[in-house]
């Protein structure tokens, strides 16, 4: 019997994927943890719709619809962005863990906020929109000297 207890990355990585598990998006599940230098948590974050009663009865979970505004795009609120708006505390020299590469939107979030490296799962999307907008994500977590690191599925 192993008890050598899991290392920090993998411990974090494990409780981004858990956390991704209460997002009620059927499709995608992601999930986002911070944890600062001490190795201490900071906040959890997942994707879901904006928070309103009723959110899941108003909003769609549609990918697609004969109108944009007929899926769920323009509702969710991605787990990167939820997770730095739960901070209760300063992120300046963060660690974040997502279960997905940070589209474009988020990255320029993630570059305001002071976080300085993103261990995530995945690579870019083959969707055309996700994959320009994550070209665009790297390249911004480049010049603001991001440190990305690709975290393998366990």
């Amino acid at each position: 019997m192993n008890n050598d207890p899991i290392g920090w990355t993998e411990y974090f990585h494990q409780i981004a994927r858990l956390t991704a598990k209460r997002s009620k998006d059927p499709d995608t599940q992601v999930g986002c943890v911070i944890v600062n230098p001490q190795k201490k948590i900071v906040a959890t974050g997942y994707n879901g719709h904006v928070t309103c009663k009723n959110n899941d009865e108003i909003f769609p979970w549609d990918r697609e619809a004969p109108t944009h505004d007929g899926t769920k795009y323009p509702y969710v609120c991605h787990a990167e962005a939820n997770a730095l708006i739960n901070a209760t505390t300063s992120v300046q020299n963060c660690r974040m863990f997502v279960t997905k590469y940070p589209c474009c939107n988020c990255a320029k979030l993630i570059c305001q906020s002071g976080i300085k490296v993103v261990y995530y799962e995945g690579e870019i999307d083959e969707d055309p929109n996700s994959k320009y907008c994550q070209v665009a994500s790297r390249k911004m977590f480049h010049h603001c000297k991001i440190r990305t690191v690709p975290l393998s599925i366990l």
